[in-house]
């Protein structure tokens, strides 16, 4: 079940959905990405993760997800003024 393909899957979509998962209920981006790397960092202190490129693959998934979560907050500021 813990395979290396099912992890690098998780990697690739679940940072990123958890940073807009974030910024949706606490209406700020950078908050947001801050609780996805806490947690992401919980699990890489609890063993979970132990591989350099499903790290790579977790900061490529952040970094999508804050740019679109990024997007999504000033494009609700502009909806609102």
């Amino acid at each position: 079940m813990d395979s290396f393909e099912t992890k690098l899957l998780f990697a690739i979509f679940l940072p990123g959905l958890l940073v807009i998962l974030f910024t949706r209920v606490t209406f700020h981006h950078i908050v947001g990405l801050l609780l996805t790397v806490a947690l992401i960092a919980a699990s890489v202190y609890a063993g979970y993760t132990h591989n350099w490129l499903l790290y790579a693959v977790d900061a490529m998934s952040l970094t999508i997800g804050f740019w679109y979560a990024a997007r999504m907050v000033k494009r609700t500021r502009k909806q609102i003024k």
